[in-house]
């Protein structure tokens, strides 16, 4: 199932927030006019990946905390592939965007 969660306006490219779907705080991320959300607590300490540098050619994203990188796009590090954050498929709807929820 399908919830909104934001509108494309809130979201411009370069940028990321933070939303919350069935009591998880979820990062979305615009990359290049894409969307992508991952759980944002990172594994390791609890960072919030929203607020992390993004690296839009790696479509990473690094911990703001202490440095561990993950994959945007499927929420599994680079560096260690034992590291991972769950990822959630986004779907634009018109100007809206909806994160898949169990």
């Amino acid at each position: 199932m399908f919830v909104k969660v934001a509108k494309l306006a809130d979201l411009p490219a370069g940028e990321s927030m933070t939303v919350e779907v069935g009591g998880t705080c979820v990062a979305l991320f615009n990359i290049n006019g894409q969307f992508y959300a991952l759980n944002n607590v990172c594994p390791h300490r609890g960072g919030p990946l929203s607020e992390g540098f993004v690296d839009p050619r790696n479509l990473t994203v690094q911990c703001p905390w202490h440095g561990w990188i993950f994959r945007c796009d499927t929420g599994v590090s680079p560096v260690n592939a034992m590291a991972k954050v769950q990822k959630f498929e986004v779907k634009v709807e018109g100007d809206e965007l909806h994160l898949e929820v169990d």
